[in-house]
């Protein structure tokens, strides 16, 4: 068999592999909040889940066609199939890791990362797209920062919208309205999430000839956001408890509050075709919601390790990406 395509053909396999541990991993991001207030069941919200991040995938391609392009150029890139094939196993291991230990990390920075430090690895600093990149960057950081404001905001509204509505009455109406969000929010994460892996197949094709332009195949779209649906429906129980309890106690007010932030946020990202930290994003709308609600009530301590993480993770899968293709370069 060609080495070129045994090699294609591992690039795709760990990509969907990577998509459907994208999915079990990010999975409490869509409906933490709507299972700690009870609005669904796990079971069900996990089906309901699967099924929007599958949808939400098939709608658009313009985050994975920034992947493909905007981080390095497939077209020139030095051994770009082992560049991306350690990226990949780099990103998995991290998100691995992190799942185990129950922290929600990110796995768009994980996988960004990783593509830089495998490249650097191969061709030096000056492999990366710089302008494309920083934009990148950019996006994965600013993003966070809004989500924040943005949930602030909105929970403020509800405070003064509500204020004088019976409690119990507004929570059980609220619990309902959140059944839509929590959908919502789980389209908008496929429409973004599930696009990273299209595009770091669509990379390996034209690095190794099987394509001449950023275009994603339709082939490409569909296993990807089959994978993450799959992966989805298998649910992320430990980081479902992190985001859904162990940030700050969620009712359903504030559950929908961060619902609509996050959705709202992620789906502007994904029209300028910007790929953001799902992860980050509804975190952090959960921590703007929960500074407006009550400071005190805000467990920073959980808050303080899942930023460290945030931090981390850029420089640590870029590290052990690069690692990764010095060992594989040697062997292929």
């Amino acid at each position: 068999m060609d080495a070129i395509f045994l090699i294609t053909v591992l690039i795709v396999i760990f990509a969907l592999v990577f998509d459907f541990i994208n999915g079990f991993h990010d999975t409490a991001n869509a409906i933490a909040t709507s299972v700690s207030t009870k609005a669904l069941k796990p079971r069900h919200a996990i089906i309901m889940a699967a099924i929007m991040n599958f949808v939400g995938a098939m709608t658009f391609t313009g985050v994975a066609k920034t992947i493909t392009k905007d981080i390095v150029d497939p077209f020139t890139l030095q051994n770009g199939d082992i560049v991306i094939l350690s990226a990949l196993i780099a990103a998995i291991f991290w998100n691995l890791l992190t799942w185990y230990y129950g922290i929600p990390s990110s796995s768009s920075h994980a996988l960004i990362g990783s593509i830089a430090g495998a490249a650097i690895a191969a061709a030096g600093v000056a492999s990366l797209n710089y302008s494309g990149f920083i934009k990148i960057i950019q996006a994965l950081l600013f993003s966070p920062l809004i989500a924040f404001a943005v949930g602030f905001i909105i929970y403020s509204i509800f405070k003064i919208v509500f204020r004088n509505n019976n409690l119990t009455k507004t929570n059980r109406n609220f619990r309902t309205f959140q059944i839509f969000t929590a959908a919502l929010q789980s389209y908008t994460h496929g429409t973004n999430d599930a696009q990273k892996a299209m595009g770091i197949i669509t990379m390996a094709l034209i690095a190794n000839g099987y394509a001449t332009t950023s275009d994603i195949p339709f082939w490409v779209q569909f296993s990807c956001a089959l994978a993450m649906g799959l992966g989805t429906s298998v649910g992320g129980w430990k980081i479902i408890k992190t985001v859904g309890g162990k940030i700050m106690k969620i009712r359903p007010v504030n559950g929908v509050a961060a619902d609509l932030t996050g959705a709202m946020i992620i789906f502007g990202a994904t029209a300028l075709h910007m790929p953001v930290s799902t992860t980050h994003v509804i975190s952090s709308s959960i921590l703007g919601v929960g500074s407006a609600h009550r400071v005190k009530g805000v467990k920073w301590g959980t808050a303080k390790t899942m930023i460290i993480t945030w931090i981390i993770t850029l420089p640590i899968s870029a590290t052990i990406a690069g690692i990764t293709y010095l060992i594989l370069s040697s062997f292929l």
